[in-house]
């Protein structure tokens, strides 16, 4: 069964955004940067036709026609992911995605999807310590992030131990690096440099090349 794909999102407003690229860019530049970063996440997401596709907003931004919208709600972030699952639970399989990773592929959701034909859970590492995706056979099973602490050089360790505490057959996906820092934006803008994420770096991040 095709997974729900759910991408977790900020409305990309400046000062709430991509803050640690300030400097050298601007709040409006490194809001601009993560538009950019949201809408090659929803361009990507959005060839998968045959999957339900929700987009999880803090704030309001249009989605592609097709998808349903929600409000995240919550506190913290592992509270917010909690409820993300829980609020588009339609009793089948779901694959979870934020917007710090634009060199996100469609072969990449599909092998994460894929790996829930042998596990529980696939967790898609990040290289920081975190994680830039979670598919889970099960969406309930998302509550144990709600103890989780998120943001941190443990986050991945710790959310494969509290579902495989769980009882759940936890496997790696693919690894990325998510975008924090301007160098960061430029390792992952060459991995996808055909994207707006790309462009936009490009025009607002000329010294973080150096």
């Amino acid at each position: 069964m095709t997974p729900a794909l759910l991408v977790i999102a900020k409305e990309p407003v400046p000062g709430r955004v991509k803050t640690r690229l300030c400097p050298p860019c601007t709040p409006e530049q490194a809001a601009a940067v993560a538009r950019a970063a949201l809408d090659d996440t929803l361009s990507t997401v959005d060839h998968l036709k045959d999957a339900h596709r929700t987009l999880v907003i803090s704030g309001t931004y249009p989605a592609p026609r097709g998808w349903t919208v929600i409000r995240q709600r919550g506190e913290g972030l592992g509270e917010r992911l909690a409820h993300a699952f829980a609020d588009t639970d339609d009793g089948g399989p779901a694959l979870l995605v934020g917007m710090d990773t634009p060199q996100l592929t469609a072969e990449l959701l599909g092998d994460l999807a894929h790996g829930l034909a042998s596990a529980d859970a696939v967790l898609g590492p990040a290289e920081d310590g975190g994680w830039w995706a979670l598919a889970l056979r099960e969406p309930r099973y998302a509550a144990v992030l709600r103890d989780v602490p998120m943001s941190t050089a443990d986050t991945g360790r710790l959310t494969r131990q509290a579902l495989r505490d769980k009882g759940l057959r936890v496997v790696a996906g693919p690894g990325l690096r998510d975008v924090d820092t301007a160098a960061d934006a430029w390792a992952v803008a060459g991995q996808c440099p055909d994207g707006r994420f790309a462009a936009a770096v490009r025009a607002y991040l000329p010294r973080a090349r150096s």
